[in-house]
């Protein structure tokens, strides 16, 4: 994944600094290195993933001006051959290494060329400037916030970084760069206009568009594996790689030792595709004992998220700790382009695009803030298949008349794209679990279960009055409120608010965010 850290100007206690940047350690197992000049500093602590030898080692340097960037950049091999063609010379394999060189040439508009997931700083030396930008989605994390000593900007990859250097933590707004002060957006994928209409074209445009998004991720010198829910999605990724490698795939599945949903539909996946495949059992225990830890690595004190992480946290682990994977393909993303069981609930087409675009534009505080913190953790590189930009922006053109549920079953429209021989049809067209519950059930009401033992009624009551923004409203989400707290103390802004199904639409007023208290709940749990 890598670590950055970028400061404006200069803190007096840079001994202190570098101990902050190395709570992300994990991150960036392989090395750290600074940069200063001017009063501003770079940090960079890396996760070698593309050019393995010391040649690829940030930040990056040319002409005194330097970037730090923790990011992959598809089909940057393109890109270095048109630079070298002009006369750039490179050492190293890193396609990162190709973005000072993007910038000279083509200013900040570069930013919009890129078809990347990333986090970059960069300090121009010749104009004095210090510039950040991140990706349209935000899968690559970064924050920002003002020096409390200095009160330049500070840009960090994670909120425990530089929450002791500023006053207050913010997310660093996806697909805007920042410069001279300003945050400017260059890219938008969800304010768009609904110009696919014809179904045989769309179903094409899915099935190939999807198929790149994954193949441009198994470009990697590190080994790549698989987490496997045996839901639609994370089979899909499975199955389109494994139909483009040569060798089985290593795919991963988890589930309590009580009452795992998925563990026998992501086997019979890995038997249908023959990918070397392992399963992950963890108890009560485990989950209970990991809570705190899985909160201060999240930084989120939102219910769904944090039920979310439990199982992807602990089947990273495992991955880290016995094998020698370095990068994880995961199924991200699908659902809030698609719908999920609350969207059929949806109201009119009009109300349903207006969902996928507030969950898309804030899915960096949520799903993917879930599986960034979770995979990098346990020094991993999280890609997402579903996030490719080409084929959000595709999905979100597509008429919603057409994606909303019409057809007696939810994401229709992927479903229908991968008919053949990618998936056995029973799991093509099963219903959905969410991962939480998909993990077990007694997963989710061990949770609840434990933290209702942790407050009487009024104690409930009274502690909750404490806070105005993102109020806890049951005991479960007051732990882990309080959990957030001990951490990244008054720094709740950094999460939006708590992510729920709609409450304004008929059928989703409910009090958690468990598909499962749906009426329209399937027989995913079967």
């Amino acid at each position: 994944m890598c670590s950055i850290l970028g400061l404006e100007k200069r803190e007096k206690d840079m001994t202190e600094v570098a101990e902050y940047f190395a709570r992300s350690d994990s991150r960036g197992p392989d090395g750290t290195r600074f940069f200063e000049k001017d009063s501003v500093v770079l940090g960079f602590k890396r996760l070698s993933i593309m050019g393995l030898n010391i040649l690829g080692m940030q930040p990056f340097v040319m002409d005194e001006s330097a970037v730090v960037c923790n990011g992959e950049l598809y089909g940057f091999r393109k890109m270095k051959d048109e630079l070298i063609s002009k006369g750039y010379k490179f050492k190293s394999d890193s396609d990162c290494e190709i973005i000072l060189p993007l910038y000279k040439e083509y200013g900040l508009k570069f930013f919009s060329m890129l078809d990347a997931e990333f986090a970059m700083v960069i300090y121009d030396a010749e104009k004095k400037l210090l510039i950040a930008g991140r990706d349209p989605i935000g899968i690559r994390p970064l924050y920002y916030g003002y020096s409390k000593e200095t009160g330049g900007i500070v840009f960090g990859s994670e909120p425990k970084i530089i929450v002791d250097i500023v006053d207050k933590v913010l997310p660093f707004p996806p697909g805007h760069f920042y410069v001279d002060g300003e945050f400017v957006q260059y890219a938008n994928l969800t304010d768009v206009e609904p110009i696919h209409t014809d179904m045989d074209e769309i179903l094409t445009s899915i099935h190939d568009k999807l198929e790149a998004g994954v193949l441009k991720r198994l470009d990697a010198d590190a080994k790549v594996g698989y987490l496997l829910s045996g839901g639609l999605d994370s089979s899909l990724v499975c199955s389109i790689a494994q139909k483009h490698s040569s060798k089985p795939i290593e795919t991963f599945a988890i589930g309590m030792k009580k009452d795992a949903i998925d563990l026998k539909y992501a086997k019979e996946v890995a038997d249908y595709l023959h990918s070397n495949h392992h399963e992950i059992i963890i108890t009560r225990e485990d989950v209970l004992s990991s809570l705190e830890k899985v909160i201060q690595v999240l930084g989120t004190y939102d219910i769904t998220t944090i039920r979310a992480s439990m199982g992807m946290y602990l089947i990273c682990k495992a991955i880290s700790e016995t094998t020698d994977i370095r990068v994880l393909l995961t199924g991200e993303i699908s659902d809030e382009l698609f719908g999920y069981k609350y969207t059929d609930f949806a109201p009119n087409a009009e109300e349903f695009q207006k969902e996928a675009k507030k969950r898309i534009d804030e899915i960096h505080m949520y799903d993917v803030l879930r599986a960034d913190r979770c995979i990098s953790a346990n020094s991993l590189e999280a890609r997402v298949p579903f996030g490719d930009l080409d084929f959000v922006k595709y999905v979100m053109e597509i008429d919603p008349e057409i994606k909303m549920n019409k057809y007696g079953k939810g994401k229709y429209l992927l479903r229908k794209a991968f008919e053949g021989d990618y998936l056995p049809h029973d799991i093509l067209f099963r219903e959905k679990a969410a991962f939480s519950d998909a993990v077990g059930h007694s997963m989710v009401d061990d949770l609840k279960e434990y933290a209702e033992s942790q407050y009487t009624d009024q104690e409930f009551e009274e502690k909750c009055k404490k806070y105005t923004h993102a109020r806890p409203f049951t005991k479960e989400s007051l732990l882990y409120r309080e959990i957030f707290e001990k951490y990244y103390p008054g720094q709740s802004e950094m999460v939006k608010d708590f992510w729920m199904p709609n409450k304004s639409w008929e059928g989703c007023d409910v009090n958690d965010p468990s598909a499962r208290v749906l009426s329209n709940y399937g027989d995913s749990a079967k």
